[in-house]
Parts: structure tokens; sequence; C-alpha cells
């Protein structure tokens, strides 16, 4: 086996010096691959099979926690041997000290960092648009399998996430909620559907269903690159074209081009300095989407997501254009059932709640009862049918009846059942864009000035709850709702 020179676990009192010693590693493997997947590009033939392996951080404590401080994260739940594999330092670098620092803080002693025994694929350790196997003839890609690490999915499950995670005899209990290779594998995924790389993802994201949300946000964020005193830094497309603000180096981010075809879930960057600035998703249509985008963002430890979209009024006192924020939901989106099963209640969380309910009476001007008449709080049902509305015997319906629901979508249950699943604080705020219960179905011209009407103020209602959010502070959003009781010690 062809592997890099070793190097013996060390144990550190520093977090700083334990992430630094992380990263080294996880460097000279990376090195150690892509070198050798150079030579096997370039025709040299290898006489051993090649191997490289992620860093681990561990550990082991004697005693349980004694906890002050009201953060629901940092801490292991009992006395015992806890790691997980670490990938991409540079990426995760402030999450990871911060981990770090509040292991040590929280526990004392020392945490070791080594190599694992787990091996990283080779296609994890390309740089961002290297593709070494594209060069490569369909004998000499058949051979890549015997000298390297692929992919291997059985290392890449959501046990520790779903709760349903066991350890062998003698295996140490899981520190993080993703393995490197899981991590790896969405990093991966994320360039493939938003268009856009890893690192450009902010803290705060908002989903949509509808491109006009896209096309505001477009304005409004290059607008903000006009602005040489904003906490804006640059504005992100697919493809990775930048525009900085006014007055940085342009050539800080590097430049792409804008694709000939957007990808299936394109992503747009409001990005700060810190990570806090916000990113926008067009997930389209359908459950299925919103399931898929949210899997992979998860991985890079978001504080918050909402989802702002349009639904289907179902009282007839509602009127186009009025606003449903999401207290309870209502699970027929069926993508979700084998990973969360539908016993278990998806709760609102009262500073998302709170953010967007004053969001919306600050961007609309609405106070008190008028404030009740344009917004309804309720219970919103998302399905995976769109045509619904066709199902024989009225039975949708009377289970929306019967749940009390009020509006009607296809993706927010899904968006805010993975934020529960994943532990990334979530919320949603809808738009009523037809009623079809009461014959106010989407007809093209009703459409085109209910979006002209209500798109900018929705976005900006969005917007708006975000900064309160981050005025409130990341550390206050993480809420225990979203932690078991054993939990991982990893936010």
């Amino acid at each position: 086996m062809d592997t890099p020179d070793f190097i013996p676990p060390r144990s550190f009192q520093e977090a700083t010096e334990a992430l630094a010693h992380a990263s080294s590693l996880y460097q000279a493997s990376v090195d150690h691959l892509r070198d050798r997947m150079r030579r096997f590009t370039e025709g040299e033939n290898l006489p051993r099979r090649v191997r490289a392996f992620y860093p681990f951080v561990r550990i082991q404590t004697q005693s349980s926690p004694q906890i002050t401080s009201r953060l629901s994260f940092g801490f292991v739940a009992e006395p015992g041997r806890y790691e997980t594999t670490l990938t991409r330092p540079d990426l995760f670098h402030d999450y990871l000290l911060a981990q770090f620092q509040l292991l040590l803080a929280n526990h004392g002693g020392a945490l070791e960092v080594g190599w694992s025994n787990k091996p990283i694929p080779v296609h994890f350790s390309f740089a961002d648009d290297e593709h070494f196997e594209g060069q490569l003839s369909s004998d000499r890609r058949a051979q890549m399998r015997n000298l390297f690490d692929l992919p291997d999915l059985t290392t890449m499950d959501d046990g520790i996430a779903n709760g349903t995670w066991e350890p062998a005899p003698g295996e140490a209990l899981p520190l993080s909620l993703f393995t490197a290779a899981r991590i790896d594998y969405s990093l991966q995924r994320l360039r493939h559907y938003s268009g856009t790389r890893p690192e450009c993802f902010q803290h705060y994201v908002l989903f949509t269903n509808y491109g006009f949300y896209v096309d505001e946000f477009v304005r409004l964020g290059r607008q903000a690159m006009q602005d040489p005193n904003g906490l804006d830094i640059a504005f992100i497309e697919p493809g990775h074209v930048v525009t900085p603000r006014v007055g940085t180096d342009p050539n800080r981010w590097g430049q792409g081009s804008s694709p000939a075809r957007l990808p299936q879930m394109p992503a747009y960057h409001l990005v700060r300095e810190d990570g806090s600035g916000i990113t926008l998703v067009n997930i389209g249509v359908g459950p299925a989407n919103a399931k898929n985008i949210t899997d992979h963002i998860a991985v890079l430890r978001p504080h918050a997501w909402m989802m702002l979209g349009h639904c289907a009024g179902l009282r007839q006192t509602q009127q186009l254009g009025d606003y449903v924020l999401a207290h309870a939901y209502v699970r027929e989106d069926h993508v979700l059932d084998e990973e969360l099963p539908l016993w278990v209640p998806i709760p609102a969380l009262a500073e998302i709640q709170t953010a967007l309910e004053q969001a919306v009476a600050d961007v609309t001007g609405a106070s008190g009862t008028e404030l009740k008449r344009i917004m309804r709080t309720g219970t919103v049902a998302s399905t995976d049918n769109r045509n619904w509305e066709l199902l024989p015997n009225n039975q949708p319906q009377r289970r929306f009846s019967q749940s009390r629901a009020v509006a009607l979508d296809m993706e927010s249950a899904t968006i805010a059942a993975n934020g529960f699943r994943f532990r990334v604080p979530y919320g949603t705020l809808l738009c009523v864009s037809d009623k079809p219960l009461h014959g106010e179905i989407k007809l093209p011209g009703m459409a085109n000035h209910f979006y002209r009407e209500r798109v900018d103020q929705h976005l900006r209602i969005g917007l708006q709850a975000i900064e309160r959010l981050r005025t409130m502070g990341a550390r206050q959003l993480h809420s225990r709702k979203l932690r078991s009781f054993a939990e991982v010690a990893f936010q």
C-alpha cells in the first residue's frame, strides 16, 4: 500500500494547535492522492494501491459535563470516548475551531488528533474544477478502481442524524452528525446542483420556488455592491460570476462565466466577510428537490434556513397576497418518511417565528388587527401531488380540513422537517397565490398581477427577518428543541 509517511496521534490542550495539526494531516493526505493521480493520468503504471486517510479528532471524558451556559451543543452527554473524521479544514476552519474550543472549555483534558482508518476517496481530493479522470481512456478508468479508493456509499449514510446509528463493540461514539466522507459527498453535490462553490454559501439561507424572487434578489445584490460602506462584500451567481463591492479587490474571488444553462437549483450569494450573509436557492417545484438540496446544505451547518414561496390558501377569508406564517406542518410529501417518521412533531421555533412576524410588520407597516388581517399563523400542508384538487371523493380536502391547515404547498414541510432532522433552525413564510377550493385558480393575467404586487415585498420581508436573526446572534438561534437527549457535541 502506497500511503503518506505515518505520523502518530498527538494530544492538544489548545484548540488552535489541534486544528492546525488536523489541517496539516489532511493536506498531506490530499497532496499524496493528487500526486499519484497526476502520475497515473500521465501514463505512469503505479506499482501499489494508493491510499490516504481522513484525520480524526477524539476526546475521552471520565465524568459528565457541568454545563453552565444555555448552549445546546459543545459537550458530550456522558463519559466515554467520542470522535469524528474531518475534511476541508480550510472551508470549516471557523466552525471547527469553535467546536474544539467548546469541547475543551466544557470538558477540560485534551483533544487527540491523528489519521483515522477511513480512506479518502480519490475524487474527493480533487481541487475545484479538477477532473483528472476526464483525461483517461476507458481502460485506464477501469484500472482506477484497483489503484485508488472510490466513494463508498456505505460510509455516507445519515444514521447519526436520524438517531438510528448503533456503535460496533469498542467503537467510539460520534462527535458530529456527519462523517468526513458524507460531508465531501455533499460538497460535490452542491457544486452540481447549485452551480456555485460550497465556500460561497452563507450562514443564512432562503429557499424559494419561483424565479421571480431570484430576479429581485439579483437586482438587490448587484445594487448592494455599489455601496462602498456596505457590509456585503461580494455577490456571487451561478458559474462563479462575481460582482465585488466597489472599492474592494476585484481579483480576490476570481471570475467564472455564466453557464449556458442554469443548474437544477441555482444558488445566489450575498457574501459577508464572516459568512453571515444570505444565500438564496431556487429549488423549483416539489418536495424531492427540497429534500435533495437541504440534505447537502446541512453539512455546511447554517444558522437558519427559511422558505419563501407561494401557496394555495385554504380558507375563504384569505385574500390573494396574504401571508401565512407556518406554526405546524402536515407532511404528505413522502420523501422523508423513512428518515423521519410521521409521528415525529416538527415544532415551531420561537426565534424564527418572532423574526418573521416582526419583519412582516416592519416591511408592510401593519400592526395589531391589520397585521392579523394580512398574515395568518397556522398549519401548512405539503403534498407531493401537484394536482391534488383532481383526486376523487374530496379525500385530500377532508384531511386538510381535519388538520386545520390554512395553506398548501409542495416544499415547506420538507424543508422544515429536514431542518429538524439536521438540527438547522427553520421557518416558513408563504404568500397566497390562489384559492382552488374557492374557485380562484391561477390564471395567467391574475398570476402576473399577483407577482408584480407581492414578490418584492415578500423578499424584503425575508431579508429583514434574517437581519433580525443576525442581530439576535447565532448561538441563541440553535434551539434545544432540535437536540435529543443523546446528542452529538458539534453544532
